[in-house]
């Protein structure tokens, strides 16, 4: 049965938070076109995950016949992330962007899974070529050609993690100007944000239902 890890990272509520909506519209849509399928979902703002420590992080790269009991329970606690993301199918992250980056838990759940030789730059890693689909959400534009351009650190940052050192099949989808409908200076761009939206919304459906279940093996 297939299985999709689910990650939410924003500080709002459903209901309140963009990037939340656009998730739940993908889950939805991967679970219609899975119905045998298998959920994990990890909410990061009410369950954030251990920042990594010094021993979470020394035990990455040490024999674990060697770890200290401090490396020891550390590192159990990564292991059952990065588990958890080997067994994934697929993958769907809502990343919205705080001051121009992705939340700090979201942060602490990519240091904990991102391990050299294993998960990231490893010929033989299992999550290599995994659909992994990031909801980048932003109260204001940062596409090219726009003002702020070059303040854009959340697709960038999530490229070079998710593309390049994990080698996942990465794509994004961006609702964006999602302060416009709360922030009175930005009123004309409320038919904008809700073109956004609607396109976030239409493209997470699509996006789920064109995954389809993995051969067996």
């Amino acid at each position: 049965m297939p299985t999709l890890l689910h990650i939410d990272s924003s500080v709002l509520p459903v209901g309140a938070s963009a990037s939340r909506a656009v998730t739940d519209a993908f889950r939805q849509a991967w679970t219609e076109q899975h119905p045998d399928g298998t959920v994990i979902h990890r909410d990061l703002a009410t369950h954030p995950v251990p920042h990594l420590t010094a021993d979470a992080h020394t035990a990455g790269f040490a024999d674990p016949s060697t770890h200290t009991p401090e490396q020891a329970a550390a590192f159990a606690e990564r292991l059952e992330l990065i588990e958890e993301l080997e067994r994934a199918d697929a993958v769907l992250i809502g990343a919205p962007m705080y001051n121009f980056t992705i939340p700090s838990t979201l942060k602490a759940w990519l240091d904990n899974v991102i391990l050299m030789g294993r998960t990231a730059n490893a010929e033989d890693s299992r999550i290599k070529g995994v659909p992994v689909t990031v909801v980048a959400s932003r109260g204001g534009s940062y596409a090219p050609g726009t003002p702020r351009e070059g303040y854009e650190y959340v697709q960038n940052y999530l490229s070079a993690i998710f593309a390049d050192a994990l080698a996942t099949d990465l794509r994004f989808i961006v609702p964006e100007l999602t302060m416009a409908p709360h922030n009175p200076a930005m009123a004309d761009l409320i038919p904008l944000y809700e073109a956004s939206r609607a396109r976030a919304l239409t493209e997470a459906a699509q996006q789920a239902t064109s995954l389809s279940t993995p051969q067996a093996a």
